[in-house]
């Protein structure tokens, strides 16, 4: 058998129920490499290693039913996990401990996951790379000296340097599929309400979900029918689907119409040589596959930035920080607070309602499309610091702002989107490219991924960063 980190997390839990190797063989072939080589990638906040030993020996005992029973599934920082420190990317909360699970987290718990511990996240999720006060940078395995990627970077790193077959993370404006088109992986945010925050995170404005990072679409599938759930107290239920995520992966999609446009909305984002590369070559792929492909103009226009920039500064503001710990907070976070602190209630609702109003219009103009293809970032990877190599957050938030031009429209529209692992540069950096659905509709999604991935031979070719 390959080495156990070469196996898809699919692979391995059949591995786990045919008794070829134990969940605690498994686990500690991870925890092993988790010590060797992320002092390398800064993949892990908190490792858990007792803990998940723990599990492992539980499931030796008795594993439940369900497609990735046994296997490894490493938590976002973002996220509650009962008596685990949380630290949400900030030294603000160095010392704080959950005092509850987040239902998602149950559901990978009951599925028969095994936490090996917290993958790092920026300050309260905020920036679209990982760089905080409390844990090393979270680095591309593909070049170390390039970000991860925000905010679900910990967890990308993680997957692309075999130190987790797959990983929850959140995606509030692209956070999951960021990562992923950096790290070289397959990423899904899912439909808004697909996936319930309770019981202590709240979906004001449903712009944040969790979701799957995973090497093959298959992993992702399964991992999203394990976190697929809702509870009592939602503000948003995500239309029903039949059969299983994973189901979907093993179907052909049929022939499908595929918009495509490569135009940022926000304003002095430049789509680079490189990433506009990687969008002929999805374009031509998926052509090839017999889907029909039609340019269309942008539903969006540069007027929707400033509200939504009004809204990711009002949620900057609903982290509970003591006044005497604000000092702190990195530049970037007080800079943001410090707008969304000054936004009046009526401009926050004014900022939501123009969004909707938008959001109607543009689900509206696409509606007679099965899929909309775009870049899914604007830069090949950025070296770690770069976003910060300026004299100010504001500039940062402008790096930022036009780099991620693109992902964060579909966390205005709670449509489903994903990150396909397609290009790689001449000098071996990955480069997605963005699928957005129907709303409701990430088993089309799910499926097209499939089929193209199937084209790259499986595990989009097998491609391996040198520290695997």
């Amino acid at each position: 058998m390959r080495d156990l980190h070469e196996l898809s997390a699919l692979e391995q839990a059949r591995a786990v129920r045919d008794r070829v190797v134990s969940p605690v063989e498994l686990t500690r072939h991870y925890l092993d490499r988790i010590e060797r080589i992320d002092p390398r990638v800064g993949a892990y906040v908190t490792v858990t290693a007792d803990r998940a030993l723990e599990q492992a020996r539980l499931l030796e005992k008795e594993l439940p039913e369900g497609p990735l029973a046994g296997v490894p599934i490493p938590v976002k920082d973002l996220n509650l996990v009962k008596d685990v420190p949380i630290m949400f990317g900030s030294a603000t909360y160095r010392e704080f401990v959950s005092p509850v699970d987040d239902t998602v987290v149950e559901r990978l718990r009951d599925a028969g996951t095994v936490m090996l511990g917290k993958t790092a996240t920026p300050e309260f999720g905020l920036p679209c790379y990982t760089e905080t006060a409390v844990s090393p940078p979270a680095r591309s395995p593909w070049d170390p000296a390039t970000s991860a990627g925000g905010s679900s970077g910990g967890a990308a790193a993680a997957v692309a340097a075999g130190l987790a077959p797959a990983a929850q993370g959140s995606d509030g404006a692209g956070s999951i599929r960021i990562p992923a088109s950096v790290c070289g992986l397959y990423g899904i945010k899912p439909t808004r309400g697909r996936i319930s925050f309770a019981p202590i995170i709240p979906d004001l404005a449903g712009l944040s979900t969790n979701g799957p990072i995973a090497r093959t679409v298959a992993d992702a599938a399964a991992l999203l029918d394990v976190m697929t759930h809702n509870t009592p107290g939602d503000h948003y239920l995500a239309p029903p689907h039949e059969g299983t995520f994973l189901e979907a992966a093993r179907r052909e999609p049929g022939r499908l119409r595929i918009a495509r446009h490569a135009d940022p909305v926000v304003p002095g984002a430049v789509v680079e040589p490189a990433v506009l590369a990687a969008y002929e070559e999805a374009s031509a792929t998926l052509a090839a596959l017999g889907h029909e492909i039609v340019d269309i103009v942008p539903s969006y226009g540069p007027d929707l930035v400033p509200h939504f920039v009004t809204l990711w500064c009002s949620f900057a503001c609903m982290h509970p920080v003591a006044d005497d710990m604000t000092g702190m907070l990195r530049p970037l976070t007080a800079w943001l607070r410090e707008r969304g602190f000054a936004t009046p209630a009526p401009a926050f609702l004014q900022a939501q309602a123009a969004l909707q109003l938008a959001t109607r219009a543009a689900l509206a103009a696409t509606a007679g499309y099965d899929a909309i293809l775009t870049p899914t970032v604007t830069q090949p990877p950025r070296p770690v610091g770069w976003f910060e190599d300026v004299d100010g957050p504001e500039e940062t938030f402008e790096r930022m702002t036009r780099f991620a031009a693109f992902p964060a429209l579909y966390n205005v529209t709670g449509q489903p989107a994903v990150n396909l692992p397609l290009h790689w540069t001449d000098g071996g950096l990955p480069i997605g490219v963005m699928l957005a659905g129907r709303v409701g509709g990430e088993d089309t999604l799910i499926s097209l991924s499939a089929q193209v991935e199937a084209t790259r031979g499986g595990f989009w070719g097998e491609r391996r960063p040198a520290l695997w």
